[in-house]
């Protein structure tokens, strides 16, 4: 049995995200969504809280795939989980060139977890959680960027903040 872990912030879940977990379902066994905070992020729009709900919302239909949260280092977590396979997605040349950054300290750190790159879905390349909660934030609708269950997660959050904006 295979597992792997596709971790990010999610902040929030988008669109391509869910492509990434989708065809990650159809290829491992299992797949495990580990949300973790990054420390490049200073202020998210949702807590680690609100984001495994809105992850555990978005993927109930996939018998194979679970929702974790993490504190703590990616590589680490895999280790406790027994996994030796990460997930990352990749939209564009920038990504990649983070992502084997990344890919290669953890190597490192730790020699027997490898990480395997997907491509996402083109239609979704443009897409990123940093656009989703810039246009939210400015009342714009970001139906189309994500997945509809979270919306009223949006709307919510998005109200909250701005005194009664909504994400429309």
């Amino acid at each position: 049995m295979i597992s792997v872990v596709y971790p990010g912030s999610f902040d929030p879940v988008t669109l391509g995200h869910l492509d990434i977990i989708a065809r990650s379902s159809r290829v491992f066994d299992k797949v495990i969504v580990c949300v973790l905070n990054n420390a490049a992020k200073k202020t998210p729009l949702f807590s680690r809280d609100e984001r495994v709900n809105m992850l555990k919302d978005v993927v109930r239909d996939f018998d194979n795939v679970v929702v974790k949260q993490y504190n703590g280092l990616l590589v680490d977590f895999a280790k406790e989980n027994n996994v030796k396979v990460i997930v990352r997605g990749l939209r564009e040349v920038t990504d990649f060139d983070i992502e084997l950054q990344m890919a290669q300290g953890n190597h490192k750190v730790s020699p027997e977890v490898d990480t395997i790159f997907m491509a996402t879905d083109p239609k979704y390349s443009f897409i990123s959680s940093t656009m989703v909660r810039e246009f939210a934030s400015y009342g714009k609708s970001v139906k189309g960027f994500v997945p509809d269950i979270i919306l009223p997660y949006i709307d919510e959050k998005v109200e909250k903040n701005t005194g009664g904006r909504k994400n429309g």
